[in-house]
């Protein structure tokens, strides 16, 4: 059964990305650009920097990152909860 997804802003997805190993590469309005070089080659990705990320989007953004990052996406809830 998978976890409810908690309400979070860009802010705690920034620092959950940093904690990983994720850098920040550029800022253009209100998102974000990362990166990190993984075991599966350089992953790249936007975060929208918003007072609450919409829950399809926080749902992509977990499972992306946790694909490239071979980590459970209910251990990056969990993660994200405690920041």
């Amino acid at each position: 059964m998978s976890s409810r997804l908690p309400v979070v802003s860009g802010r705690q997805l920034v620092r959950l990305l940093e904690s990983l190993g994720y850098d920040f590469i550029r800022q253009r309005g209100s998102h974000i650009r990362m990166r990190k070089d993984t075991p599966l080659g350089e992953h790249s990705i936007t975060i929208p920097v918003h007072r609450e990320v919409a829950t399809g989007t926080l749902n992509d953004i977990l499972n992306q990152v946790g694909l490239w990052n071979n980590v459970p996406k209910e251990q990056l809830i969990d993660t994200i909860r405690g920041l």
